[in-house]
């Protein structure tokens, strides 16, 4: 069982039944397999008729559960003879931004994405995701790497934001973010990039520069949180369901208004119940992805992602 969210909480009560149910049909003492079925059943419909209709306040509860696949996870099962690369060679080495090179189904590739990590030590030590100016330098500094050696790109993303923090601003912080969306728009390599939880703000446009942007079925991707944009808008943070519903910052919104390409599908109840299917399919979306860019020419992809960007605002102006 997964941590149940907030929403969850009828669909957890029913799993824990299950469980005890499961646990009594082990004895010889008891046959009630036939229960165990009917339960099971219930619980997978209330768990399709929940995710069928999530509001966008519950798809970012989904979009930032604790247990949902992260880029090491992504990197681990998609990406063989993974080699990391680190440090910005200007000052440190960011552990938010992971990146390096390695195979993507025979392909090699140069891979990078952001890390929230999944307990307390190792988000601190990712920093929950939420790179400093040094995390973007070494992504420019491994975009014009991968040029070098034309390599394909592929990028996972799940970030709250870059770092806000006065030391971050110190080091130029949104320099460092401009920088990386510059290289990402000049590569002349296939780019592909998957939005995998959150997508937030600069901090991930910075590494979603791509020619084609995927994102997986209850991800979130947009300017500013929720929260943020209450507190901008209403002066309270309380009014963040509000928010979430007026930012369209939902796979379905973002595929409609043109910003994204292609909506992986989940597992039922989200790719935190079913991690490994989850990434299996994120591979199958990111090799088809790929496939269309691989004959293309340094130039074409470069004019292909430079007008794809141009292009975004422009749906349904004359």
């Amino acid at each position: 069982m997964t941590t149940p969210l907030e929403f969850e909480q009828p669909i957890a009560e029913l799993e824990s039944k299950l469980v005890e149910l499961r646990h009594l049909s082990s004895s010889k003492d008891f046959n009630i397999s036939k229960e165990v079925e009917r339960l099971e059943d219930k619980v997978r419909k209330l768990l399709h008729q929940t995710y069928s209709r999530l509001t966008p306040w519950q798809k970012v509860l989904v979009a930032r559960h604790p247990e949902r696949p992260h880029c090491l996870d992504f990197i681990g099962q998609l990406i063989e003879d993974f080699v990391e690369l680190a440090g910005d060679r200007a000052f440190a080495e960011d552990k938010a931004v992971i990146g390096g090179l390695g195979r993507f189904r025979g392909q090699p590739v140069m891979v990078m994405g952001t890390e929230k990590g999944h307990d307390v030590e190792s988000r601190l030590l990712h920093n929950f995701g939420m790179p400093r100016p040094e995390g973007y330098r070494k992504a420019r500094r491994l975009v014009h790497l991968a040029n070098d050696y034309k390599l394909p790109i592929l990028t996972f993303v799940d970030t709250a934001g870059a770092h806000p923090g006065k030391d971050a601003e110190e080091r130029g912080q949104s320099e460092a973010i401009a920088r990386s969306i510059e290289a990402f728009l000049k590569a002349r390599v296939p780019v592909i990039a998957t939005v995998t939880g959150e997508g937030g703000s600069g901090g991930a446009i910075a590494l979603a520069v791509a020619n084609e942007v995927l994102m997986l079925e209850h991800a979130i991707y947009s300017v500013v949180t929720p929260e943020g944009c209450a507190s901008i808008l209403w002066r309270s943070a309380d009014r963040k369901q509000d928010a979430a519903a007026a930012q369209k910052l939902t796979a379905q919104d973002l595929k409609a208004l043109q910003i994204i390409d292609c909506i992986i599908p989940e597992p039922l109840g989200g790719a935190q119940r079913s991690p490994k299917s989850a990434i299996a399919e994120t591979g199958d979306a990111i090799e088809k992805a790929l496939k269309n860019y691989l004959n293309d020419s340094p130039e074409g992809l470069h004019n292909h992602r430079r007008q794809k960007f141009l292009t975004m605002g422009q749906l349904g102006l004359s």
